[in-house]
């Protein structure tokens, strides 16, 4: 079987699924081939359900600490069974919604695996059935990415465990070693230790969150360790072997050796992109450390065959997969006027307790830039409304351009703050200076009150500090 189509995306993830609708709306006729779950990994075994998880891990903290806002709440504990249904049951919901939605846009879902079939045509295979042809005028890659096996850490799905297994443990282990220190890693730690279990995170770099600003860093670390998390740094995990029913990790850095036991291990050393069997031999598409090389438009150097997500270069975060898919599809329908995706403008967030959010250059990067910078800091402890929230613990960090204003960066540590960076995001994309962002009128009480105070310290105009 055969059918055409302007635009073929294999990959129906937050690029894939976006890249199709986007298509569709400006009238081409488009087709999406994905082989397991529509929303792919982050709206089935990632952003979505890690975030209900974490909600619910955040109501069972804010019920504990009841007396602090004159409530009372006692023998406050937690069914995990109904906490893996909730957040499985959200992930549900949303698959059911992005496949409304491409109905809805009368894109075609075809089910299977695809792959490059030569010049304009992708082949699905299903087992059982001949490989369908879908000829496009246009092909998108958006297969994203999985885990990353190290040699001694493989995942057994039992004792050793990936994203997959942590989001749906059948019962709650009493001690967690988490392996890597990146958002991931410590928000399973995060999530875990609130409802108990004694967390150590390993991470081989020397700090955590490594490509968060050094401040916010060392700010996580030690909100992290004030919940009871250890952490250790500098340090690699040899190996992991059989310890009756957990495992015993053999951590290296500092003086020597030292040994870890665990019921469980979560391996969060960042991810590889899905390009086995998507038919790249024999074309011109070309791999830089396993992902797959584009222009600003996102084409590969095959003609007609793009690339986005993580499959592609980072940041690998889903809101970037998208935003790319609308750059992609714009360019190939001839949409006048688009731009081209700057990575130093897509926020990061971290979704622990605290939060963590940023955009932009670091303090380090950005004077290593060569820029010459003015830095502001605001910490929520001056904020009225993390006071009567009762959650003071952060800060927000403006880095700023000396000379002329530009916004360069914002990091920032607290309550809330995955809402608020978005803020400078917007200030970023409309090329606002310090000027602007301190002439405008922030509301009272809001958490946002800090970005405004955070402006004015960088001119040591800070108000409320």
């Amino acid at each position: 079987m055969s059918a055409a189509y302007d635009i073929v995306v294999v990959g129906a993830g937050p690029g894939g699924y976006v890249a199709a609708i986007r298509a569709a709306q400006l009238g081409l006729r488009a087709a999406v081939v994905e082989r397991e779950h529509l929303g792919g990994v982050c709206l089935n075994w990632g952003c979505i359900p890690t975030k209900a998880l974490l909600r619910s891990a955040e109501v069972l903290r804010l019920m504990r600490h009841a007396a602090d806002f004159g409530l009372s709440a006692d023998n406050v504990s937690y069914d995990l069974a109904r906490v893996v249904e909730r957040s499985r049951a959200v992930a549900a919901q949303l698959q059911a919604g992005v496949r409304h939605l491409l109905r809805k846009n009368r894109v075609d879902v075809v089910e299977g695996h695809g792959r490059l079939a030569g010049p304009g045509r992708v082949a699905v295979e299903r087992p059982g059935t001949p490989d369908r042809i879908l000829e496009g005028r246009h092909v998108i890659l958006a297969t994203g990415a999985r885990p990353r096996v190290l040699p001694g850490l493989e995942p057994d799905g039992v004792r050793i465990w990936t994203y997959r297994e942590a989001m749906v443990p059948r019962s709650m282990p009493k001690s967690l070693l988490v392996i890597g220190s990146g958002a991931i890693g410590v928000e399973f730690a995060s999530f875990y230790r609130a409802l108990g279990a004694e967390v150590t995170v390993v991470e081989v770099l020397d700090r955590i969150l490594p490509q968060e600003d050094e401040e916010i860093s060392a700010a996580a670390r030690k909100a992290f360790e004030r919940q009871g998390i250890r952490i250790v740094t500098s340090a690699s995990v040899g190996r992991l072997d059989q310890d009756g029913p957990g495992i015993v990790a053999t951590i290296r850095g500092g003086p020597g050796e030292t040994r870890v036991h665990a019921e469980r291990a979560i391996v969060a050393v960042g991810v590889t992109p899905n390009v086995e069997k998507l038919g790249l031999e024999g074309t011109r598409v070309k791999l830089e450390r396993g992902h797959v090389v584009v222009d600003r438009w996102l084409a590969t150097n095959e003609p007609g065959v793009y690339a986005i997500g993580d499959l592609t270069q980072p940041p690998w975060l889903a809101h970037k997969a998208s935003h790319e898919a609308v750059i992609c599809v714009e360019k190939i329908a001839g949409v006048p006027h688009v731009a081209p995706l700057d990575p130093k403008r897509v926020p990061a967030c971290t979704y622990t307790h605290p939060q963590v959010a940023s955009v932009g250059y670091t303090e380090r990067a950005a004077r290593e830039a060569g820029r010459e910078i003015r830095v502001g800091r605001f910490p929520f402890v001056g904020n009225g409304k993390a006071i009567a929230l009762g959650d003071t613990d952060g800060l927000v960090k403006t880095v700023l351009e000396a000379r002329t204003g530009e916004l360069l960066g914002a990091h920032l540590i607290g309550p809330e703050v995955t809402e608020l960076v978005q803020g400078y995001a917007t200030a970023m994309a409309g090329e606002s200076t310090d000027a602007e962002l301190a002439h405008t009128v922030f509301p009272h009480p809001t958490l946002s009150e800090a970005m405004h105070e955070s402006v004015l310290g960088a001119h040591g105009r800070a108000l409320h500090v």
